[in-house]
């Protein structure tokens, strides 16, 4: 789950990184007030959870004289589509230089990683793409719940000293908030010292409990709809809904729609041994996606039994073609059922994906 960037703030503020005087506020009426508490000369910071804000409009400078026009406009934007609730009033740092930290996860090497560069306030994947070597990776070791003084040096290498503790605390916040990546871009010098002038903090989904979250706030509503009926389910961008059972079987079937340069709608799993309700219950919700035009169901029958998919799939009665693939327990009685309704039977997922694929085409 993402933070936003005040929350981010928040939280390192409370792990003691120095962070720019700020107030959030959730109208324009508010603003002329925060920046009287804040500071004579401001930037104002739309919170929303898209990377890019500058560049799409979402930061304005602004002072005493203009600061309720810039807020008007600020409310009143979408940025990358989204509406803008809340903004952050921030005082405008005098900045000298920018450097970049984050701190994430290597899967490959199954260990935290730590990005560094003396060049910050750029994107990050541009810079690692065109100039790797402006772009410091120090591996740590997965057992550390602390950051050893010898990392922090490989770290920082020539760079102020005083970002050094500020690196070991960005590691106490990553252990501590079961982060899958804690970012700040930049991290600027100033008069005052070293500052986070930004903030990006991302939590672990399964760690959310252990951390007092109640709700993934990040789930769209067919996510959480998901969730509540245990599915394994994500949304993509395409147009051929898929539903399987098995994380293995599921991820084939997008892998194939791929392979013929079909565009998977999402990844849906209904898990073991569904039956009729619970594949009606994903029917209905693969169909709800917008875009979705035909649906793929490529299951196979072993404690999941065919005749139940089979009623599942006729109960949710949705508008899409629907191209079954079923083999295993009960495969006899699941396609005379599938049969009698004219529904679409392919004996191998190969087919079923190919048919879905000329259907969208």
């Amino acid at each position: 789950m993402k933070f936003r960037e005040y929350e981010a703030k928040q939280i390192f503020r409370d792990a003691g990184i120095p962070t720019p005087n700020s107030e959030l506020i959730v109208s324009a009426e508010e603003a002329a007030e925060a920046l009287s508490r804040v500071a004579e000369k401001v930037v104002l910071k739309a919170q929303v959870d898209v990377g890019g804000r500058g560049k799409a409009g979402g930061i304005l400078p602004a002072t005493a004289e203009t600061v309720d026009a810039t807020a008007k406009e600020l409310f009143g934007k979408l940025i990358k589509g989204l509406p803008v609730e809340k903004v952050l009033v921030e005082e405008a740092l005098e900045i000298s230089h920018e450097y970049y930290i984050s701190i994430t996860i290597d899967r490959s090497k199954k260990r935290p990683v730590i990005l560094f560069s003396e060049e910050g306030g750029v994107e990050i994947e541009t810079l690692a793409k065109e100039r790797p070597e402006a772009l410091r990776r120090i591996y740590v070791d997965p057992s550390f719940t602390t950051l050893p003084d010898f990392v922090v040096r490989n770290v920082i290498g020539t760079a102020p000293k005083e970002i050094g503790a500020i690196v070991k605390k960005l590691f106490d916040v990553f252990i501590k908030k079961d982060a899958i990546l804690v970012e700040i871009n930049p991290l600027v010098a100033t008069p005052k010292g070293i500052i986070a002038a930004d903030g990006k903090v991302i939590l672990d989904d399964n760690a959310l409990a252990r951390q007092g979250i109640s709700e993934n706030r990040d789930l769209t509503e067919r996510e959480k709809e998901a969730e509540k009926h245990g599915f394994s389910y994500v949304e993509l961008d395409g147009e051929i809904g898929v539903i399987g059972n098995g994380a293995g079987l599921t991820m084939a079937t997008l892998d194939i729609i791929a392979y013929y340069e079909g565009k998977a709608a999402n990844f849906l799993d209904v898990g073991g041994g569904a039956d009729a309700e619970r594949v009606c219950h994903a029917v209905k919700l693969v169909s709800s996606m917008p875009g979705v035009k035909v649906i793929v169901v490529n299951l196979l029958g072993g404690i999941t039994r065919c005749d139940e998919v089979a009623k599942g799939i006729i109960e949710a009665g949705v508008e899409q073609k629907i191209i079954v693939r079923i083999a295993g327990t009960n495969e006899a009685e699941g396609k005379r059922l599938l049969e009698e309704n004219n529904y679409l039977m392919l004996p191998t997922m190969d087919e079923a994906i190919r048919a879905a694929v000329e259907v969208c085409r």
